[in-house]
């Protein structure tokens, strides 16, 4: 734990009684298998800098795979060419073996992820599968316009899933943006290769898993852990992909689309880094946002505003997520909230 928290020392199996790693390999083609080259990386307990368990390390030839399967489940395998109430069934079942699994998952995202047990438990985790239901919903409800044309004629919109897409995940939600980008490239009848992060893999290929028991089929979700500048430029620059989702850095979204542009011109959506501001007026009765890194506040009220941010930040304890007592954990991108910059206007 770093010198700046506090709280807790105790060990987290006093609070919780944490599971053995079950799935610690690449997802592809509906099994879990080794990378081709056989190498593996450290998954890391963030509250003390010490190993978890190893999992497989994807590159290239690993995205060729799970790309070939991808492709090949899209062209010639059934999730497409289901109904969208069939697709939508299944998509519901997804949804209850995450609810039926909740304690274990928040378990792997809190010692994975650093964030405490208590809110994976109660809203990092169910949030998502209520976001799986929402597109499962969804799924049958696809369908385009009748257009009224010139000279007495006709014409339509039809809707049809882009095919594989390639879904490249950040580190601090891996289960909401794991859904985020999954549920409705699933719903529409695309198949995925995912990405998550190299330092929060572990409930990705968790999520692998229960797709398969609810009866997703083989090669329809695909999960290859790596890093970013080989797996995820590998997904980036697939002649076989047909689309890329990404969420991260600015940085790493201008090398994604130009692989993009330079392989098959793949269509690109791209949620990236911002300086994510926060105004606060002197009628306001509360507001939040994600991870304000610069605060506006109106001139009348900005000694009032500045003495409860540092209550607030003198009383917040940070140590062991699985700690009740514990209001943070040793998650980086919260503590970073600390290093607000307050400006008065």
């Amino acid at each position: 734990m770093a010198d700046h928290c506090n709280g807790s020392s105790q060990s987290s199996e006093s609070f919780v009684n944490i599971p053995p790693i079950k799935f610690t390999k690449l997802f592809i083609d509906g099994n879990f298998v080794d990378s081709v080259s056989g190498k593996t990386f450290e998954a890391i307990d963030p509250r003390t800098g010490e190993a978890i368990t190893r999992v497989s390390e994807g590159d290239k030839e690993d995205v060729d795979l799970a790309v070939k399967a991808a492709r090949f489940a899209f062209d010639n395998g059934p999730w497409p060419r289901l109904s969208g109430s069939e697709r939508g069934r299944i998509l519901m079942k997804f949804a209850d073996l995450i609810e039926q699994n909740i304690e274990e998952l928040a378990t792997l995202e809190a010692i994975n992820g650093g964030k405490l047990f208590s809110l994976c438990k109660f809203m990092e985790v169910p949030g998502p599968a209520m976001t799986l239901r929402y597109y499962a919903g969804a799924a049958d409800k696809i369908y385009g316009t009748v257009l009224k044309l010139s000279k007495g004629l006709q014409g339509y919109t039809l809707r049809e899933p882009i095919g594989v897409v390639g879904a490249i995940l950040p580190w601090n939600f891996p289960t909401s943006m794991f859904f985020i980008k999954a549920a409705p490239a699933l719903a529409a009848g695309c198949t995925m290769v995912v990405k998550p992060a190299e330092q929060t893999p572990l409930s990705a290929l968790y999520y692998a898993h229960l797709a398969k028991l609810a009866g997703i089929p083989d090669g329809v979700l695909n999960v290859v852990n790596g890093f970013g500048e080989t797996a995820g430029a590998a997904i980036s620059s697939h002649m076989d992909i047909d689309k890329v989702s990404f969420t991260g850095s600015t940085e790493v979204g201008r090398k994604i689309m130009m692989a993009a542009a330079a392989s098959n011109l793949k269509p690109v959506s791209l949620e990236l880094g911002g300086k994510s501001p926060l105004l606060i007026f002197d009628d306001a009765d509360g507001e939040i946002c994600v991870a304000s890194s610069r605060i506006y506040v109106q001139e009348g009220i900005y000694d009032k505003i500045v003495n409860k941010l540092i209550e607030k930040a003198n009383a917040w304890v940070v140590g062991d997520p699985f700690d009740p007592q514990v209001n943070q954990g040793p998650q980086v991108s919260v503590i970073c909230m600390f290093q607000t910059q307050v400006i008065l206007y």
